[in-house]
């Protein structure tokens, strides 16, 4: 599965974007010449070395260091070591990005990477191996609440919290691409060079054997899963369909068996379900304890996939409460259909939350006049779940939510950007942060997983 860390196309704030934040910081208050040959050449420092010393993390698994008046974004180091860059990319602007390639002065958080292409130049899918584990989560910990206080404004102390299982061995899902030459392998950090592999420690045990073990055809792609049951799936996208998942040729399996929220799942192995094992438990636990939806109550899913969180609020409002949930993919909704076929109250809705949502919010607006005919008074929701793509749920699906006025929304969000400017989105309609909890779902790369309660009222937490 490629992990990409893409903000939402409205509302872009500057420290979503570390490229827009560095460019912003260094430009301020700079008038831009007028006559564009009075311009001063632009600077490409690609290929240069420099000593600098390392910063704070940013978002995006790199450390923020400066020289000669730039901005270097820096991976495979840490904040407080002094290191040796070689310059990667330089676009000419106030900033450029470079590989730490020689250690000066180390932190005691430094370790050795498990696996030996997580190195400059090497495989990009891994942020943080040659990080301590708890190191690791403690970055993560400091990148949330700088995004928070950037985007959100809102100062909140933030524990990254581990997850069962260990930093190695949890990635359930993997899409390798194949080499001119037919070899099994990951893409190189910002670029389409692929970098063949002979195992990965952080996929699940086994899970690669017979895949890295043989040739495949050249320039392909291959997308392996590992279910609850410990079965593998094995799929070929087709030709010039990247990110397509089910296209193509399914090689083994196909429909994974997933257990978590004391339920079990038939879905499409390739679809959407929690990468880490340990991960759709316990955020369903979560969702569970906060969501609190009443006996004969509404709550509203979006982004539901195949179920989850709506199996959790199905089991609160009962039998006589109701529960929709909204989701784009079919094959989600027929799954979900099918593992819940004995939760009569939940109700799935095949098609885009943006458009889906007019249709359950006018709904709620007609219960609230009383127009609704029978049973209608149970349609506003009492609690909303959230589960939006990386670049977040967006100002129009936030104001539809909070026009609803449910008592409790919770979202939960894997890219901390997104995340903080949804939070200062529903700040604007007047709901408020309550609680947070992040977890490290994404062990050794910059990812970390956040789940927010929100509730109206004028207090935020603190």
């Amino acid at each position: 599965m490629t992990l990409s860390a893409e903000p939402s196309g409205a509302s872009v704030s500057s420290a979503a974007r570390p490229e827009l934040a560095a460019r912003t910081t260094a430009t301020a208050g700079v008038e831009e010449p007028q006559n564009p040959e009075s311009r001063p050449p632009k600077v490409d420092w690609t290929g240069r070395r420099f000593e600098v010393e390392v910063g704070s993390p940013g978002h995006g698994g790199f450390c923020v260091a400066r020289h000669e008046g730039r901005v270097v974004f820096v991976r495979h180091a840490l904040p407080g070591e002094k290191v040796v860059v070689s310059v990667t990319e330089d676009n000419g602007g106030s900033f450029c990005r470079a590989d730490a390639v020689q250690i000066e002065q180390a932190s005691a958080d430094r370790v050795e990477p498990p696996c030996s292409v997580a190195r400059p130049g090497g495989c990009g899918g891994c942020d943080w191996q040659h990080v301590a584990p708890s190191a690791q989560r403690e970055l993560k910990a400091q990148v949330v609440v700088e995004q928070l206080r950037r985007i959100a404004g809102i100062e909140l102390a933030v524990v990254v919290e581990e997850l069962p299982g260990g930093p190695l061995g949890w990635r359930s899902r993997v899409r390798l691409a194949v080499d001119d030459r037919g070899r099994p392998g990951l893409r190189a950090h910002r670029s389409h060079r692929i970098v063949p592999v002979e195992n990965c420690p952080i996929a699940v045990p086994g899970s690669l054997d017979e895949v890295l073990n043989r040739r495949w055809r050249a320039r392909s792609e291959l997308e392996v899963t590992s279910d609850s049951l410990g079965r593998l799936h094995l799929a070929e996208p087709g030709p010039g369909s990247p990110g397509r998942r089910g296209a193509g040729r399914q090689i083994t399996g196909g429909t994974a068996v997933q257990q978590a929220a004391g339920r079990e799942w038939q879905i499409a192995a390739h679809g959407f379900w929690q990468v880490h094992p340990a991960a759709a438990d316990v955020f369903a636990g979560v969702v569970r304890e906060w969501a609190d939806a009443p006996e004969g109550g509404t709550a509203w899913d979006l982004y539901g996939g195949a179920g989850l969180f709506a199996s959790v609020l199905a089991d609160q409002v009962g039998p006589t409460g109701a529960v929709e949930a909204v989701e784009s993919s079919r094959r989600a909704v027929r799954d979900g259909m099918q593992a819940l076929a004995d939760q009569p109250q939940v109700r799935f809705h095949a098609g885009r939350v943006e458009t889906m949502l007019s249709e359950l919010a006018g709904t709620a607006a007609s219960s609230e006049s009383g127009s609704a005919g029978a049973g209608s008074a149970r349609r506003r929701p009492d609690v909303v779940v959230l589960d939006p793509p990386r670049k977040g749920a967006g100002r129009a699906v936030i104001s539809a939510v909070t026009d609803a006025r449910p008592d409790r929304v919770i979202l939960v969000a894997c890219d901390p950007a997104a995340m903080a400017r949804d939070v200062g989105l529903f700040a604007e309609a007047g709901y408020r942060l309550r609680q947070l909890r992040a977890f490290d779902a994404f062990p050794m790369t910059h990812h970390v997983e956040c789940i927010v309660l929100l509730e109206p009222g004028a207090e935020q937490a603190g």
